[in-house]
């Protein structure tokens, strides 16, 4: 690493971006960042005004020399950059709520990671970032990615499966989100060395177990998750159902909130289509969120973080994020959660893939903890499903072909009829038309019988 430590920002106009600055500032004294470069597009450069001027407040008070740069020309901003965070989404808020609400109208399960949002996201997705990568390898090929931009684990799984780019790290805040719950329920102190063994997919991920001062504390966790004196933390985004007994105890694991989707797909259909016909889709209720925060951070009197944040549903990633760069400047060899290739180190599952799991960070990047090297077979199936549909998925973003979107969308376990695929392919197909140019082809195809019939 030079002198210089840059950090470059993509996707710099979230609401997220003030908690990745706060991470900064508070990491200063051993991540000593110098410029922060904040990069967005045109369509978010309002947001990118306002985000920057609450990003100088927070400088200031901070009195830290740290410079904060804006820019809508990503190239520039890159130019010897040392990491490189990405916190993008395509399409913005609008095109989540189409995520969420044209399934949920064919009545199935609408969400912006899994089942048919989540493959459109990763449609839309994966050819920015791959876009970025080709930048980066261009302009400083030494610098790090850190993405957080959803869906993390297609993301990773594309870039490692069809690029040669090595230094790419996804990070999500869900294991985050359980160790915190972890340390509150067992009462850690900061003087307690805590260790997790979680392993899986990206929003499925299971822990087996908790090492607390080298002695595990799994079977009290377990138990009391199991008999319902421990409430597994949910995330905002996430309808907080408790998991059913006999399933904690049957698996003698702890899984993660999003898993809902799979062993609760019943009630979490429910619950989403009633909150569908009352009005709207989880982006309505975010977009009021954002729409609040904005008018927050507008305030000339605010230099903080506020704790509005925390109502989005990706609180804590960009903490999370703050936490890898400064493991891999520091050469930390620290435990952390995140995605990457295990490159055969997991002995039950096909060496090309990438996965989530506990992994040591350090200056060479992440490697899955020595302790990890094999997965719970119980819930091996669930697991291969789902890589499968992220595997065809990555396909399906780099080829543009209606077959491999179809493809992806016939192995996802949350679209029940293969008629219904064809149905959610093509709609959504031609409503994320603005945002799908490898798709050109296959949506013109789709549009001619539009034009035939006038």
């Amino acid at each position: 690493m030079s002198h210089k430590l840059k950090v470059v920002t993509i996707g710099g106009g979230s609401s997220y971006t003030p908690e990745l600055l706060e991470g900064f500032i508070k990491r200063y004294h051993e991540l000593p960042i110098t410029e922060l470069w904040l990069v967005d597009v045109e369509e978010g450069k309002e947001k990118l005004d306002i985000i920057f001027e609450l990003c100088q407040r927070m400088v200031k008070k901070a009195g830290i020399p740290l410079a904060i740069y804006k820019t809508l020309d990503r190239r520039e901003a890159l130019k010897e950059a040392d990491f490189v965070t990405t916190q993008l989404r395509v399409g913005q808020l609008k095109a989540r709520e189409l995520d969420e609400s044209i399934p949920l109208s064919h009545g199935y399960l609408g969400q912006e990671t899994n089942g048919a949002g989540g493959l459109f996201k990763g449609l839309r997705t994966i050819p920015v970032i791959f876009d970025i990568i080709k930048d980066v390898e261009e302009i400083c090929p030494n610098a790090w990615i850190i993405n957080f931009t959803n869906p993390a684990g297609m993301v990773t799984e594309a870039v490692y499966r069809h690029t040669n780019f090595k230094k790419f790290i996804g990070v999500c805040n869900i294991p985050i989100g359980m160790k915190m719950f972890i340390t509150d329920v067992l009462k850690l102190t900061d003087k307690d060395e805590l260790s997790i063994d979680l392993f899986g997919l990206n929003h499925m991920v299971f822990i087996k177990d908790v090492i607390v001062n080298g002695q595990s504390r799994f079977p009290e966790l377990l138990d009391g998750v199991a008999s319902g004196t421990l409430t597994a933390g949910s995330v905002k985004n996430i309808f907080d159902l408790p998991f059913s007994e006999g399933l904690i105890r049957s698996l003698n694991l702890l899984p993660c909130s999003y898993l809902l989707y799979y062993f609760k797909q019943k009630e979490m259909l429910a619950i989403e289509m009633g909150e569908y016909y009352k009005g709207g889709a989880r982006a309505k209720v975010v977009q009021k969120v954002e729409k609040q925060l904005f008018e927050l951070y507008k305030d000339p009197d605010l230099n903080i973080k506020p704790k509005e944040l925390e109502l989005r549903g990706g609180a804590y990633y960009s903490d999370a994020a703050c936490e890898v760069i400064n493991a891999i400047y520091n050469d930390k060899q620290a435990e952390h959660y995140v995605n990457i290739p295990h490159h055969g180190h997991i002995d039950n599952i096909p060496a090309d893939w990438s996965i989530e799991v506990t992994a040591i960070l350090g200056r060479d990047g992440a490697k899955p903890h020595p302790r990890l090297t094999h997965f719970d077979e119980k819930v091996m199936g669930l697991i291969h499903t789902i890589k499968a549909f992220e595997i065809a998925a990555s396909k399906a973003a780099i080829s543009g072909e209606l077959n491999d979107a179809l493809l992806a969308m016939n192995l996802t376990p949350l679209v029940l009829s293969d008629k219904d695929s064809e149905v959610l392919t093509r709609e959504m197909l031609l409503a994320h038309k603005a945002h799908l140019p490898n798709f050109a082809k296959a949506i013109a195809a789709l549009e001619k019988p539009l034009i035939n019939c006038r």
